[in-house]
């Protein structure tokens, strides 16, 4: 069992998957920890390794490769990445959506807290700046996947499960998703369920 969780920023597509994980008994990766290790790896601070990514397309191979190679490797885990459903075609893929102006409160407050995940986020000084860069960041993101892989990222049709956390707090969204996975489970097989 691999879950893949993909999502717009401020989503909580990572807390579901850390959440999820621990529920299920299986490991949590995320494709922000496998970018820090590359940029550990080339000594560079993780703003210097996106602003890298810009020009260098080794970088998005690279960790392609490492997502890739964690399901060769392993049977059961549960990974966030925007793309990692796309190079894990074998998972169950769930999309998390918000509101962006909820996202951008969440973004904002979280980044105004010091919070480690959003320390490369200074630059979101008010709440309406934060919903102006996420915007600015989803298209940037769209258009760099369309480039690189041919996808929409964006495209409901390539998940197996959607949840809408503008009005659902992170229990529920686990709840919803714990459900959906262990029918999975039970079934052995790909539905979905609205």
């Amino acid at each position: 069992m691999i879950v893949a969780i993909s999502g717009l920023p401020g989503s909580g597509k990572s807390t579901l998957a850390k959440n999820l994980a621990k529920a299920l008994g299986l490991k949590h990766y995320s494709a922000g920890g496998l970018l820090r290790q590359i940029a550990k790896e080339r000594g560079l601070g993780l703003i210097q390794l996106h602003e890298a990514m810009e020009h260098d397309k080794a970088i998005d191979e690279e960790l392609d490769r490492r997502t890739a190679k964690l399901a060769e490797k392993e049977d059961d885990f549960v990974i966030d990445g925007r793309v990692a459903w796309h190079f894990i075609p074998q998972s169950v893929k769930i999309f998390v959506k918000v509101d962006l102006k909820v996202a951008a409160e969440r973004v904002f407050a979280d980044t105004q807290a010091g919070k480690e995940e959003r320390g490369s986020e200074s630059e979101n000084i008010s709440v309406e700046h934060t919903v102006e860069n996420m915007k600015q960041r989803i298209e940037m993101n769209k258009v760099r996947y369309k480039k690189l892989y041919g996808i929409d990222y964006l495209d409901e049709k390539n998940y197996d499960l959607v949840l809408d956390t503008s009005k659902c707090p992170a229990d529920e969204t686990l709840e919803k998703a714990l459900a959906f996975v262990k029918q999975k489970i039970k079934k052995g097989k790909r539905s979905n369920i609205d």
